[in-house]
């Protein structure tokens, strides 16, 4: 084994709303489990890939929509807790989990076990707007933006903005509730903003940000966890080679490259802010001014951290794991050079970047290893399970992302 982990203490990976397909939380399953860790996880149903891992002592069938009362939702945790029978280390796999944990800590500290923060910081790290002020409030780079309140601040920002530019929900909180867009979306025309901002309502829940040009920019990854005093106990850093939706979506290919500055700058913002545990952050390198431009703050695990591991076998969940528990971190190199793919989302991706454009010359020609998101030798089921799952609610999910995508970024004949 790499580590010795604390096997008297499991883990619980949190999550709400309805996407069984989260290969983040087999992840998460799979990292402690392979060290004797008993793993239980919150799923939708007990047929999702995550309820169908050998590594999972249980799974806690518990619908939600992410949209509940969060009364409601810390009260089901602590059911769940008594359930377990022994404190156990939270694991969030989105906002809405990582958020209720930091704002409710005093009512689940009993059971459970998890870092402690300023309970108002990932509520506005995982804002776009609250990211955005704390950007320019401690001097790190991220894309100009406006944040209009009603549909005439939409027209005046139309009559003077260069297009295109991106719309992404203001707030991660109501993207299941009510979206103004699915997802980040790319709007080539005044006209099709216009068009898209009538159905956002009063006020537009929205931010306007600028555009960095694919061609003129290249995406990384930082992955980390930071102890009590905000100092990392594993960082690592990496380059996006493909996403779904392209270039706005969820990572679909990338590289583990070592990247000192970008690692330096991670670490100094994090000690600013005073944050503790796992960080997922989206930068894109814009090559005409030569900076790192911050677009999401994830404050929780991200769904490719097992891209990351140091050469003593140490990723960001057993680096919060092992902390959490007492127990030192080892330290070592990240292993430069390793692949994470996912294997039901890079194809459609490869066939959309062929004609984009964009390129990643920090990726390295040849991998020094792969890590499958699904796929794993010692435990099949999850993939399996996600083949049956995918196949028709999966593929039309995707092609609704791709549209989405796609129709935000029409240009009308009259302004090409």
């Amino acid at each position: 084994m790499p580590v010795e982990a604390d096997r008297d203490v499991p883990g619980l990976i949190v999550k709400f709303g309805d996407y069984p397909l989260h290969h983040g939380g087999v992840g998460a399953i799979r990292s402690l489990g392979r060290l004797g860790v008993p793993m239980y996880a919150i799923t939708e149903d007990p047929y999702t890939p995550a309820a169908a891992s050998r590594y999972l002592k249980r799974a806690f069938v518990w619908p939600t929509t992410g949209a509940e009362e969060p009364g409601h939702l810390v009260e089901g945790l602590l059911r769940i807790g008594r359930r377990i029978g022994r404190q156990t280390v939270l694991i969030p796999t989105d906002e809405e989990a990582a958020v209720l944990i930091a704002e409710h800590q005093d009512d689940l500290a009993g059971p459970f076990l998890f870092p402690r923060v300023d309970p108002a910081l990932p509520r506005r790290l995982a804002s776009k707007q609250g990211l955005h002020e704390l950007c320019v409030e401690h001097g790190v780079a991220s894309p100009s933006a406006a944040f209009p309140e009603s549909y005439d601040e939409i027209v005046a920002f139309a009559d003077t903005a260069r297009f295109p530019v991106v719309a992404k929900n203001r707030e991660a909180f109501v993207r299941r509730s009510r979206p103004a867009v699915n997802g980040t979306t790319r709007i080539a025309t005044r006209e099709g903003l216009l068009t898209l901002a009538r159905d956002w309502g009063e006020p537009p829940g929205v931010i306007l940000q600028e555009y960095l040009p694919r061609e003129e920019a290249e995406d990384w990854i930082v992955h980390a966890c930071f102890d009590a005093d905000s100092n990392p106990l594993a960082l690592f850093t990496g380059v996006k080679v493909r996403s779904w939706p392209p270039h706005a979506g969820m990572t679909a290919n990338a590289y583990v490259v070592d990247n000192p500055e970008l690692a330096d700058l991670a670490a100094r913002f994090i000690k600013q802010l005073g944050f503790t545990g796992i960080i997922d952050l989206d930068l894109r390198f814009d090559r005409r001014d030569g900076q790192y431009k911050l677009l999401d703050f994830n404050p929780r695990m991200g769904a490719q951290f097992r891209l990351f591991e140091n050469e003593s076998g140490v990723d960001v969940v057993r680096a919060m794991h092992l902390n959490l528990t007492g127990r030192a971190v080892p330290e070592g190199e990240q292993r430069a050079g390793h692949r994470f793919i996912v294997e039901n989302i890079d194809l459609p991706a490869l066939l959309a970047y062929r004609r984009s454009g964009y390129t990643t010359p920090h990726a390295p020609a040849k991998a020094s290893g792969t890590e499958l998101a699904w796929l794993a030798g010692d435990d099949p089921m999850p993939f399996l399970t996600m083949l049956a799952r995918f196949v028709r609610p999966g593929a039309k999910h995707l092609y609704q992302l791709w549209r989405t995508n796609r129709r935000g970024s029409i240009t009308t004949p009259a302004t090409k």
